[in-house]
């Protein structure tokens, strides 16, 4: 092969290795652009979201010192905090079905079926076998009376049985939307929200330091105070609460970690009540 042959060949290498890197950074090319098109696609659906979503009410980020007690107990070191590894669990438990026609508290006592519904919830919780080191009732008689036959019906050593007028039934938030059946005063919710919101300052909070193991603990109480202590402790808008439905005698659980994530480990759970037995005043 002569020289201008060669130089021929080598010439046609070239072009093809050029050609070969052109195609190369198309192709290249055409794929970021691809990928462009749909990274901005997507940022731009993304931000059609989100401009959607436009709540009718404020809402914010999760507020892990709620209880205000997340840099409270310190060591003599100040570079260090004193925590505890434990939990507390709060049993929450809506009173059983109770005659509704009566006028004043005391005759609003428990039916027959209200307090079978309490019974086989005492015997439910001994299934369970939770440790419970206390049971906290509402004063109102309906709310009594049912603490009083769980407490009867819990097998082994009985936890301490106190009263709370606190824990009493009330209107604890203005609700939204609002109901036609039901429809307090705004004093009233002036004067109970401030009562419902103290009662739960006095039971929600995270272990003490000093807590050894994980605790249980009882509330009976009502409707309205539990469904506002739900959105409460999960920092949903307080106008939600009658949004949420509760039978007699059903169990809530919630959680309180040691770094204030709290946890809704049940809601309502009434399947330890027959199906003809489960009733919701």
């Amino acid at each position: 092969m002569n020289i201008k042959g060669k130089h021929r060949i080598g010439l046609l290498s070239k072009l093809g290795r050029g050609s070969l890197f052109v195609s190369a950074v198309a192709v290249s090319g055409f794929v970021f652009c691809a990928k462009y098109r749909k990274w901005k696609g997507s940022r731009t659906l993304l931000a059609q979201s989100q401009a959607r979503y436009n709540p009718m009410y404020p809402y914010h980020q999760w507020d892990s010192n709620w209880d205000k007690r997340a840099n409270l107990y310190k060591l003599s070191d100040a570079t260090q905090e004193s925590k505890s590894s434990c939990q507390r669990h709060i049993m929450l438990i809506r009173h059983g079905q109770y005659e509704t026609d009566g006028v004043t508290d005391a005759e609003r006592i428990l039916t027959d079926i209200g307090k079978y519904q309490a019974s086989i919830t005492g015997q439910r919780l001994n299934e369970l076998r939770l440790p419970f080191v206390r049971i906290v009732s509402s004063t109102m008689s309906r709310a009594q009376q049912t603490a009083g036959l769980i407490h009867s019906s819990i097998n082994g050593p009985k936890p301490n049985l106190e009263f709370d007028d606190v824990l009493e039934e009330g209107a604890p938030a203005d609700p939204i939307p609002p109901t036609k059946n039901w429809n307090p005063h705004p004093s009233q919710f002036f004067q109970d929200g401030a009562r419902i919101e103290s009662a739960f300052r006095k039971y929600f909070y995270r272990a003490h330091p000093e807590q050894q193991e994980d605790s249980f603990e009882l509330l009976v109480c009502h409707a309205n105070v539990i469904r506002f202590f739900v959105c409460r402790a999960l920092q949903f808008p307080l106008s939600g609460w009658i949004r949420i439905s509760l039978a007699n005698c059903s169990l809530t659980l919630i959680t309180i970690h040691p770094d204030g994530l709290v946890v809704v480990e049940m809601m309502g759970d009434h399947g330890h009540i027959p199906p003809d037995s489960v009733t919701y005043h």
